[in-house]
């Protein structure tokens, strides 16, 4: 029996929704996750709700699909990107487990769903897949259900999409434009992967469209701290009162969080504001809201992949030696380049606390700085160039 056409799913009220589900069922029985049968006496069926909240389960790491995409642009390689329609593939069950109708679809009589393919990735799942022959080669990059697919030869990019096509329900989406809601815009000199579309949307969502641009993502040496500590230090006096409502601010950080895929230049503002979250200051929110200033000074900018041929691995680290006035901890911060392409960048606090700056860095390359502290605008520019952050559409003169 075909679940999906004896599915009634008038109860969304959205027809695009309706679609939507129907095709998502609809995937799932012809890639054999289940077939309908009657529940056989003394078996007790599972529970099944859909799950309307879009969620995120990352399968390859930033730096992995940045690593991809810089190799791909020095060897101007092609890409595609193919979509599987149900994220879930992986595994097989060995023993039957019965599991209600999905709510919406009609049942007649005991019928039930039998699933015998699993719906669970596993956690040991690979997420980057190549295959040379010779001096060629293919790659495939899986992120949740969006597939990378790139390499030096049509032949074997041809014939890995055709054992997708056989083995799974895929949708060719031709040539990579868009990954992850990364825009990628391609010339002769590189790769330049932003999240335009994004920061604007920010931008107009948190009301700045016609706000004036802020210079740096915070004020030079600004550091800020828990009410917590306030009243242990009876700073209280200031009026830095406690956010009513926390979610505006989270909804607001965690928007941060996800632009910094291509942003560098915010990651240490993010990092630093993120960690007042659970209960934040008005001063926090004010800062964040800084942050979008910035942002929208060149909302367009992102990283840049060059496409020469350096495979030379350099890694930058700096640390702001008891930069937390609460614990004294250090922030370190480093950035990885491949060649000319900046692949790999992160700011953290350190675990502990360094009794002096020798523990606290290994280096003194001033690149990480824009990755540990809030800089002067003339320097902050500077680094970020250096970087490798570009704006392709206002390209230097």
């Amino acid at each position: 029996m075909d679940l999906a056409r004896t599915g009634d799913l008038a109860w969304t009220g959205n027809p695009a929704a309706r679609l939507r589900f129907a095709g998502e069922i609809q995937a799932l029985e012809e890639n054999g996750t289940w077939e309908v049968v009657s529940l056989p006496q003394g078996k007790v069926p599972i529970g099944c709700k859909w799950v309307y909240k879009e969620t995120f389960s990352p399968v390859a790491k930033q730096v992995t699909v940045h690593t991809v995409i810089s190799v791909a642009a020095m060897n101007d390689w092609p890409f595609f990107q193919m979509d599987v329609y149900n994220a879930f593939l992986q595994g097989d069950l060995y023993e039957e487990v019965y599991m209600d109708l999905p709510e919406g679809f009609r049942k007649q009589g005991s019928i039930r769903c039998v699933v015998y393919s699993s719906l669970f990735m596993s956690k040991h799942a690979y997420s980057l897949f190549t295959k040379k022959q010779g001096d060629k080669i293919v790659v495939l990059l899986v992120y949740v259900d969006d597939l990378l697919i790139t390499g030096n030869d049509i032949g074997m990019i041809d014939e890995l999409k055709r054992v997708l096509h056989s083995s799974f329900k895929m949708k060719d989406l031709g040539e990579l434009k868009f990954f992850l809601g990364i825009e990628i815009a391609r010339s002769n000199r590189g790769i330049v992967l932003s999240q335009k579309k994004y920061a604007l949307e920010l931008i107009a969502d948190a009301g700045f469209r016609e706000a004036k641009p802020a210079s740096t993502p915070l004020e030079k040496n600004k550091r800020f701290t828990t009410a917590e500590y306030d009243d242990f230090v009876d700073l209280r006096g200031c009026n830095d009162e406690l956010m009513q409502d926390v979610s505006m601010n989270q909804r607001l950080m965690g928007r941060l969080l996800y632009l910094t895929n291509t942003r560098p230049d915010v990651s240490d503002a993010v990092q630093h504001l993120s960690q007042f979250m659970q209960k934040p200051k008005k001063s926090h929110y004010e800062a964040a809201f800084r942050i979008v200033r910035y942002i929208k000074k060149s909302p367009r900018q992102g990283i840049f992949l060059a496409a020469e041929n350096k495979a030379q691995l350099i890694a930058y680290c700096d640390s702001n030696w008891a930069a937390c006035p609460m614990t004294r901890r250090s922030i370190t911060g480093f950035c990885i380049k491949l060649g000319n392409s900046l692949v790999s960048w992160k700011s953290k606090k350190q675990s502990t606390v360094s009794r002096s700056s020798a523990e606290a860095e290994y280096g003194n390359e001033q690149l990480a700085d824009v990755m540990t502290k809030a800089l002067g605008v003339q320097q902050h520019e500077y680094l970020v160039t250096k970087l490798g952050v570009k704006d392709l559409y206002h390209p230097p003169t």
